[in-house]
């Protein structure tokens, strides 16, 4: 269906068990977040900076912290919503 973007989203470790956050996809210049509620941001360097991408998309590996540095650093930080 045109405007659908192809899901390569992989699983939240979510090591605390209560993380928001469901699923992620890490690009070269953005990180796109998936959220229990079933919403999905994109979040860019150009948005948000490089340094608050690149500790995101460590965060996201590690499956721990996400949400959390999401609601306190960068909840207004997305470049677009994408469902």
């Amino acid at each position: 269906m045109p405007g659908e973007r192809e899901s390569h989203l992989h699983n939240y470790k979510n090591l605390h068990g209560d993380s928001g956050v469901i699923g992620y996809e890490i690009c070269q210049h953005c990180i796109i977040v998936e959220f229990h509620d079933g919403s999905v941001y994109s979040y860019t360097e150009h948005s948000a900076g490089k340094d608050i991408i690149d500790e995101m998309k460590a965060l996201a590996e590690q499956g721990r912290g996400l949400c959390t540095f999401i609601s306190t650093v960068a909840r207004d930080l997305y470049e677009e919503k994408l469902v």
